[in-house]
């Protein structure tokens, strides 16, 4: 395929492309959107900047060749300056994707998805950020304190205390981080389509399917079976519930029909929220200190602990004036 064909095709995919649609650069993430299409140029608009920047054919082309030459793509540590946005663009075309893993540039023998990302879903600014009410944040920030206060790869030096309190934590971030992605799992399964990968900042996902079994009734499955030639004995098994009734009519024990293998593990007790409530604030206030101007206040701070050190401190009784004689 000419490059030619590639432009024109480049082209019709940008125009179809809403007017809030929202793209990435590939290496330094800044969001972007196209203002324009034209024969030859795009106009961007970058989300911090005011005014437009045109992305020239010509140099759509250099980049178009160096890809296609390359037998695995173009690395994009490659790209000179300003020049991202012409990869992000480029990878609208269904046979160009970005690989953020590889960092490459590449053709594709199938089509692929566009880097496209919703405008919420893009990094804000520190004004624009609020904290989210939901139990793995809170959970989030205390973890990380506590793995800021201790040395998680050499865990045999931390306190029980402190051993404790992070394994509680890490339980409490694994269940609401689980619970979290699954509501994310069930909005991303309409959005995504089978066999089109769509990537974000962090890594890619892809719609997929699985089978899941489960058998019918009994009874249905052996006449089945049965009537395929297959003797019951050879699929009916010792049913666990049915044996747990049995060893409570009988004299048997358990370790006469079960292997039993006996390990010990730790199990939360419970979760003192309180503390958690009371540590989590502190470190919400400590956050919101560091986003404020702090440096005249530092000064005062440092002014009054010299006041206080001269008042405080003991000199030597040469240093005191001494009354001449005669004076009374």
């Amino acid at each position: 395929m000419t490059f030619s064909v590639s432009w024109h095709n480049l082209l019709e995919n940008a125009e179809e492309l809403p007017p809030d649609a929202t793209l990435l650069t590939p290496l330094s993430r800044k969001p972007f959107r196209l203002t324009d299409v034209q024969e030859h140029r795009i106009l961007i608009e970058y989300r911090e900047d005011d005014g437009t920047v045109p992305l020239h054919r010509e140099q759509f082309e250099t980049l178009y060749e160096h890809v296609t030459e390359g037998s695995s793509g173009f690395e994009l540590d490659n790209l000179p300056p300003d020049a991202e946005p012409y990869a992000t663009v480029l990878s609208l075309h269904p046979r160009f994707e970005i690989d953020d893993r590889e960092g490459m540039l590449s053709e594709s023998e199938s089509p692929t998805s566009s880097p496209l990302v919703d405008a919420h879903e893009v990094e804000r600014d520190g004004d624009d950020r609020e904290e989210p009410d939901i139990s793995v944040y809170s959970d989030a920030l205390l973890l990380i304190d506590a793995l800021e206060r201790n040395d998680p790869t050499n865990l045999e030096s931390v306190d029980t205390p402190a051993l404790v309190n992070l394994y509680t934590l890490l339980s409490d971030v694994q269940r609401n981080a689980n619970d979290l992605r699954q509501g994310v799992r069930s909005v991303l399964l309409d959005q995504l389509h089978h066999d089109q990968p769509v990537s974000g900042q962090y890594g890619s996902v892809q719609r997929t399917s699985r089978r899941n079994r489960s058998l019918k009734e009994d009874a249905d499955v052996l006449d089945v079976l049965e009537d395929a030639g297959i003797d019951r004995e050879r699929v009916t098994s010792v049913d666990p519930s049915k044996v747990d009734d049995a060893l409570e009519v009988t004299e048997l024990s358990e370790s006469d029909v079960y292997e039993i293998e006996e390990s010990e593990y730790v199990r939360k007790a419970e979760v003192d929220e309180e503390s958690k409530e009371t540590r989590l604030q502190g470190l919400k206030d400590r956050l919101a200190a560091t986003d404020e101007d702090t440096e005249d206040l530092q000064e005062e701070i440092q002014e009054l602990e010299q006041r206080i050190d001269d008042l405080t401190s003991f000199e030597s009784a040469s240093s005191f004036d001494t009354k001449s004689d005669g004076e009374l």
